[in-house]
């Protein structure tokens, strides 16, 4: 058996040390323990005064890592990052036409409530997985409504250069596989949502809600069109709730998650900032790139290089046999090696996301060790063989 051959059959010696590549909740930071999180909060009331500032505290650190301009606001939510979007899109649209830009599942759910909204002019510009829909088709008179990182698709956006600087709408964007983990350029954005469990690796639940100038000013200067349950109340009589900015979290929040995304944060600055996490991002995306461009079987299902997700990284199966089978079989023989896999002890919740065609879905967030990765491809080339020979 020669050594190109042995490499697929051989099953591997070595395994990943931590087999954690979900794509949410995902890894914790390397090191993490438990015994790390402060427990003197707990129990206590959120609105006391100690821990109202340890929320206040945990803002000023996400707005200073994630390097917000200094006149954002941000404020912890209700509803992780679904519910953060939520909140931006009752809140702020209605005023104006609408264009929503839909690739993967999550901006798919935001069409499907902007349909519900009634709007007066609707745009939809839809792409199959895999592909950005056509971003010239978008008006700068328009509120536009997008995610920057595609998390069931792996597709996200190369850059912001699309967006014509000065324009009227506002830019609401879910970037909650993109915050932390590439550059933003805010200076082109209004609306910011992310949760704390994907790049940072913490706990669910919370959302963060950034907003810019613009769209406090949208706010205070336009009646909300929708009536709002008390969660997503951001303004009372015409003012922003400068609470919800300052640690009066709308809704009761969890000081043990909070614990835990306060060290999350404090890894995060250890270790160099946001230029660290950039950069670990991108050599887990490199890991995976390397093995798929000599690998004949797998490949990205985004088709463009620029589009790739260096976080949510979604694979397809390009085998001719495997794709001369139908869906279902598809995504059945997915599972069998999904499942083989875990037996293995190599890799833990890699598959696709449920509306997503079959394949696997490898998060390579900044709490991922490329190492890890580098041990689970060998794992990925042997499992696909095995597959290949029992079929």
């Amino acid at each position: 058996m020669n050594e190109e051959a042995d490499r697929f059959h051989a099953r591997p010696d070595a395994r990943p040390a931590d087999p954690r590549f979900s794509s949410g909740p995902c890894k914790k930071y390397p090191g993490w323990d438990i015994s790390h999180l402060k427990t003197e909060f707990l129990g206590r009331s959120h609105r006391a005064k100690l821990p109202k500032q340890r929320l206040a505290d945990a803002i000023t650190k996400s707005h200073r890592l994630l390097q917000l301009p200094e006149d954002w606001k941000l404020g912890i939510v209700p509803g992780s990052d679904t519910g953060a979007f939520e909140i931006a899109m009752w809140s702020l649209l209605g005023s104006r036409p609408v264009d929503a830009l839909v690739w993967e599942s999550f901006s798919s759910d935001w069409a499907k409530d902007l349909r519900a909204f009634g709007l007066d002019n609707l745009n939809i510009i839809e792409a199959d997985y895999g592909d950005l829909p056509d971003l010239s088709l978008i008006s700068a008179d328009h509120d536009l409504v997008t995610v920057y990182n595609g998390t069931t698709s792996g597709v996200c956006l190369p850059d912001l250069d699309w967006l014509t600087q000065g324009r009227e709408g506002l830019v609401l964007c879910d970037a909650t596989s993109a915050a932390y983990a590439m550059p933003m350029d805010f200076d082109k954005l209004d609306v910011v949502t992310w949760s704390w469990q994907k790049v940072l690796g913490s706990e669910g639940a919370h959302g963060m809600l950034a907003l810019g100038p613009r769209a406090v000013e949208r706010l205070q200067s336009t009646q909300v069109k929708f009536p709002l349950p008390k969660i997503f109340q951001l303004t009372k009589n015409g003012k922003l709730i400068e609470g919800i900015f300052k640690g009066a979290t709308i809704n009761t929040p969890s000081m043990l998650a909070l614990e835990d995304l306060h060290c999350a944060l404090d890894w995060a600055e250890s270790i160099g900032g946001v230029e660290t996490l950039w950069q670990r991002c991108r050599e887990n995306f490199n890991c995976i790139d390397d093995w798929v461009q000599k690998t004949g079987w797998i490949d990205w299902l985004a088709g463009k290089p620029e589009n790739r997700s260096p976080t949510s990284m979604c694979l397809r199966i390009t085998d001719a046999d495997f794709n001369n089978l139908s869906l279902d079989d598809q995504q059945q023989s997915i599972n069998r090696m999904l499942a083989i896999l875990e037996q293995e002890g190599v890799a833990l919740d890699i598959g696709n996301y449920r509306s997503a065609p079959p394949g696997f879905r490898i998060w390579g967030g900044a709490t991922v060790e490329t190492s890890d990765l580098e041990a689970l491809t060998p794992w990925l080339d042997w499992v696909f063989t095995q597959s290949k020979q029992e079929a």
